[in-house]
């Protein structure tokens, strides 16, 4: 079985921070959403992937590598525009070949492994039979369906209709961003028109399976899953990583600091004169100087929080913080600079890039 990561978004909902990096680069607990998506395949013993990129696919690539570091062999399949996800599957032809495969959103986050799911699909497959399935959905239940693609399954647990952001839902049941295929999914991205919206979805290629007379198998999520597309999403995906977090201190911390719960400290990182009170990751080469770093807080590598107290936070690589008395719920990208000045008259005093969003107390 090989695998199939979608990375070519734009991530215009996480703008500013996509204008210079990828939305899939974006570190959750200090680990890039991608690299869970790769580890979650690697696990289940995928060792072929293919990563679908788009404009920002330069830095994925340089993130990525050839994929030795996660153990698999890496594939890179550019897209020119994003035409939907079974576009996506259309030009992946020449790499899928004949193979079943898992196909798995790049900026999801699942609780769940893999495994179970590649395991169920690939020995309903080994059996054979009139109940083998052709593909096998992720489902969730969800307490708003409209929002989402939306399925209705029988009792024995087929797909009979798939239905995009229904006014009438048929079920409380929604796609989670992971799909298993064989090859004959390739015969129905071929066969269906793009949508209203101009793309090819992956909804309606399903449907079709289904049309056909085959079997298409759901199971439901357990645990939570977060399309961490959105700040506040992403945050609560951060949250909950971090909720799992093992604690270790590989960094210099001083008698007059306190470390309180499940907090991670790495290699080079100093605090000084500091409270820290986890669930807490603190990046290599930071550095916390008379501050507080409350639950929730992802901080990158090379970051400086001086005379600042923050909480329920990520932090991207070479950012300060400095004299800020209280932040929280926020998103601050690489090598951002956050102070507070002296100078006089006292104002607030901005300089914003694109797509910016500033709350002020």
């Amino acid at each position: 079985m090989k695998g199939l990561i979608l990375s070519g978004g734009a991530g215009t909902r996480l703008r500013p921070i996509t204008h210079t990096s990828a939305k899939q680069l974006v570190p959750i607990a200090n680990k890039p959403i991608l690299f869970y998506g790769i580890e979650a395949m690697a696990k289940a013993g995928i060792r072929e992937i293919g990563i679908i990129i788009g404009e920002t696919g330069k830095e994925i690539r340089a993130a990525v590598g050839d994929g030795s570091q996660f153990g698999v062999q890496v594939t890179y399949i550019p897209q020119d525009a994003p035409l939907g996800l079974a576009h996506c599957v259309l030009i992946a032809h020449d790499f899928l070949g004949d193979d079943d495969f898992v196909m798995y959103l790049g900026d999801n986050m699942l609780e769940q492994g893999l495994n179970e799911f590649v395991d169920e699909f690939e020995s309903a497959r080994k059996a054979g039979g009139p109940k083998a399935p052709t593909a096998q959905i992720l489902l969730c239940h969800v307490e708003d369906p409209r929002q989402f693609g939306v399925a209705e399954v029988t009792a024995e647990g087929h797909v009979v209709r798939l239905v995009e952001k229904p006014q009438n839902p048929p079920s409380d049941l929604a796609l989670v961003g992971v799909y298993l295929f064989d090859k004959t999914i390739n015969e129905a991205v071929r066969a269906i028109k793009p949508s209203p919206r101009g793309e090819l979805e992956i909804t309606d290629a399903i449907q079709w399976i289904v049309e056909q007379g085959h079997v298409v198998n759901h199971k439901v999520l357990e645990g939570w899953w977060i399309d961490t597309g959105k700040k506040d999403p992403l945050l609560e995906c951060n949250r909950l990583v971090l909720e799992v977090l093992e604690p270790r201190n590989e960094g210099d911390v001083d008698a007059s600091s306190q470390i309180e719960g499940r907090v991670v400290i790495e290699k080079g990182a100093v605090v000084r004169n500091s409270r820290i009170r986890g669930p807490v990751v603190i990046g290599a080469g930071s550095v916390i100087d008379h501050a507080y770093i409350g639950p929730y807080t992802s901080l990158g590598r090379n970051c400086k929080v001086e005379h600042s107290e923050m909480e329920h936070s990520v932090v991207l690589d070479g950012s300060s913080i400095v004299g800020i008395e209280r932040l929280t719920d926020s998103l601050i990208g690489r090598d951002v600079q956050v102070t507070r000045s002296e100078q006089k008259p006292r104002a607030l005093r901005l300089m914003l890039g694109d797509d910016s969003k500033v709350e002020l107390e």
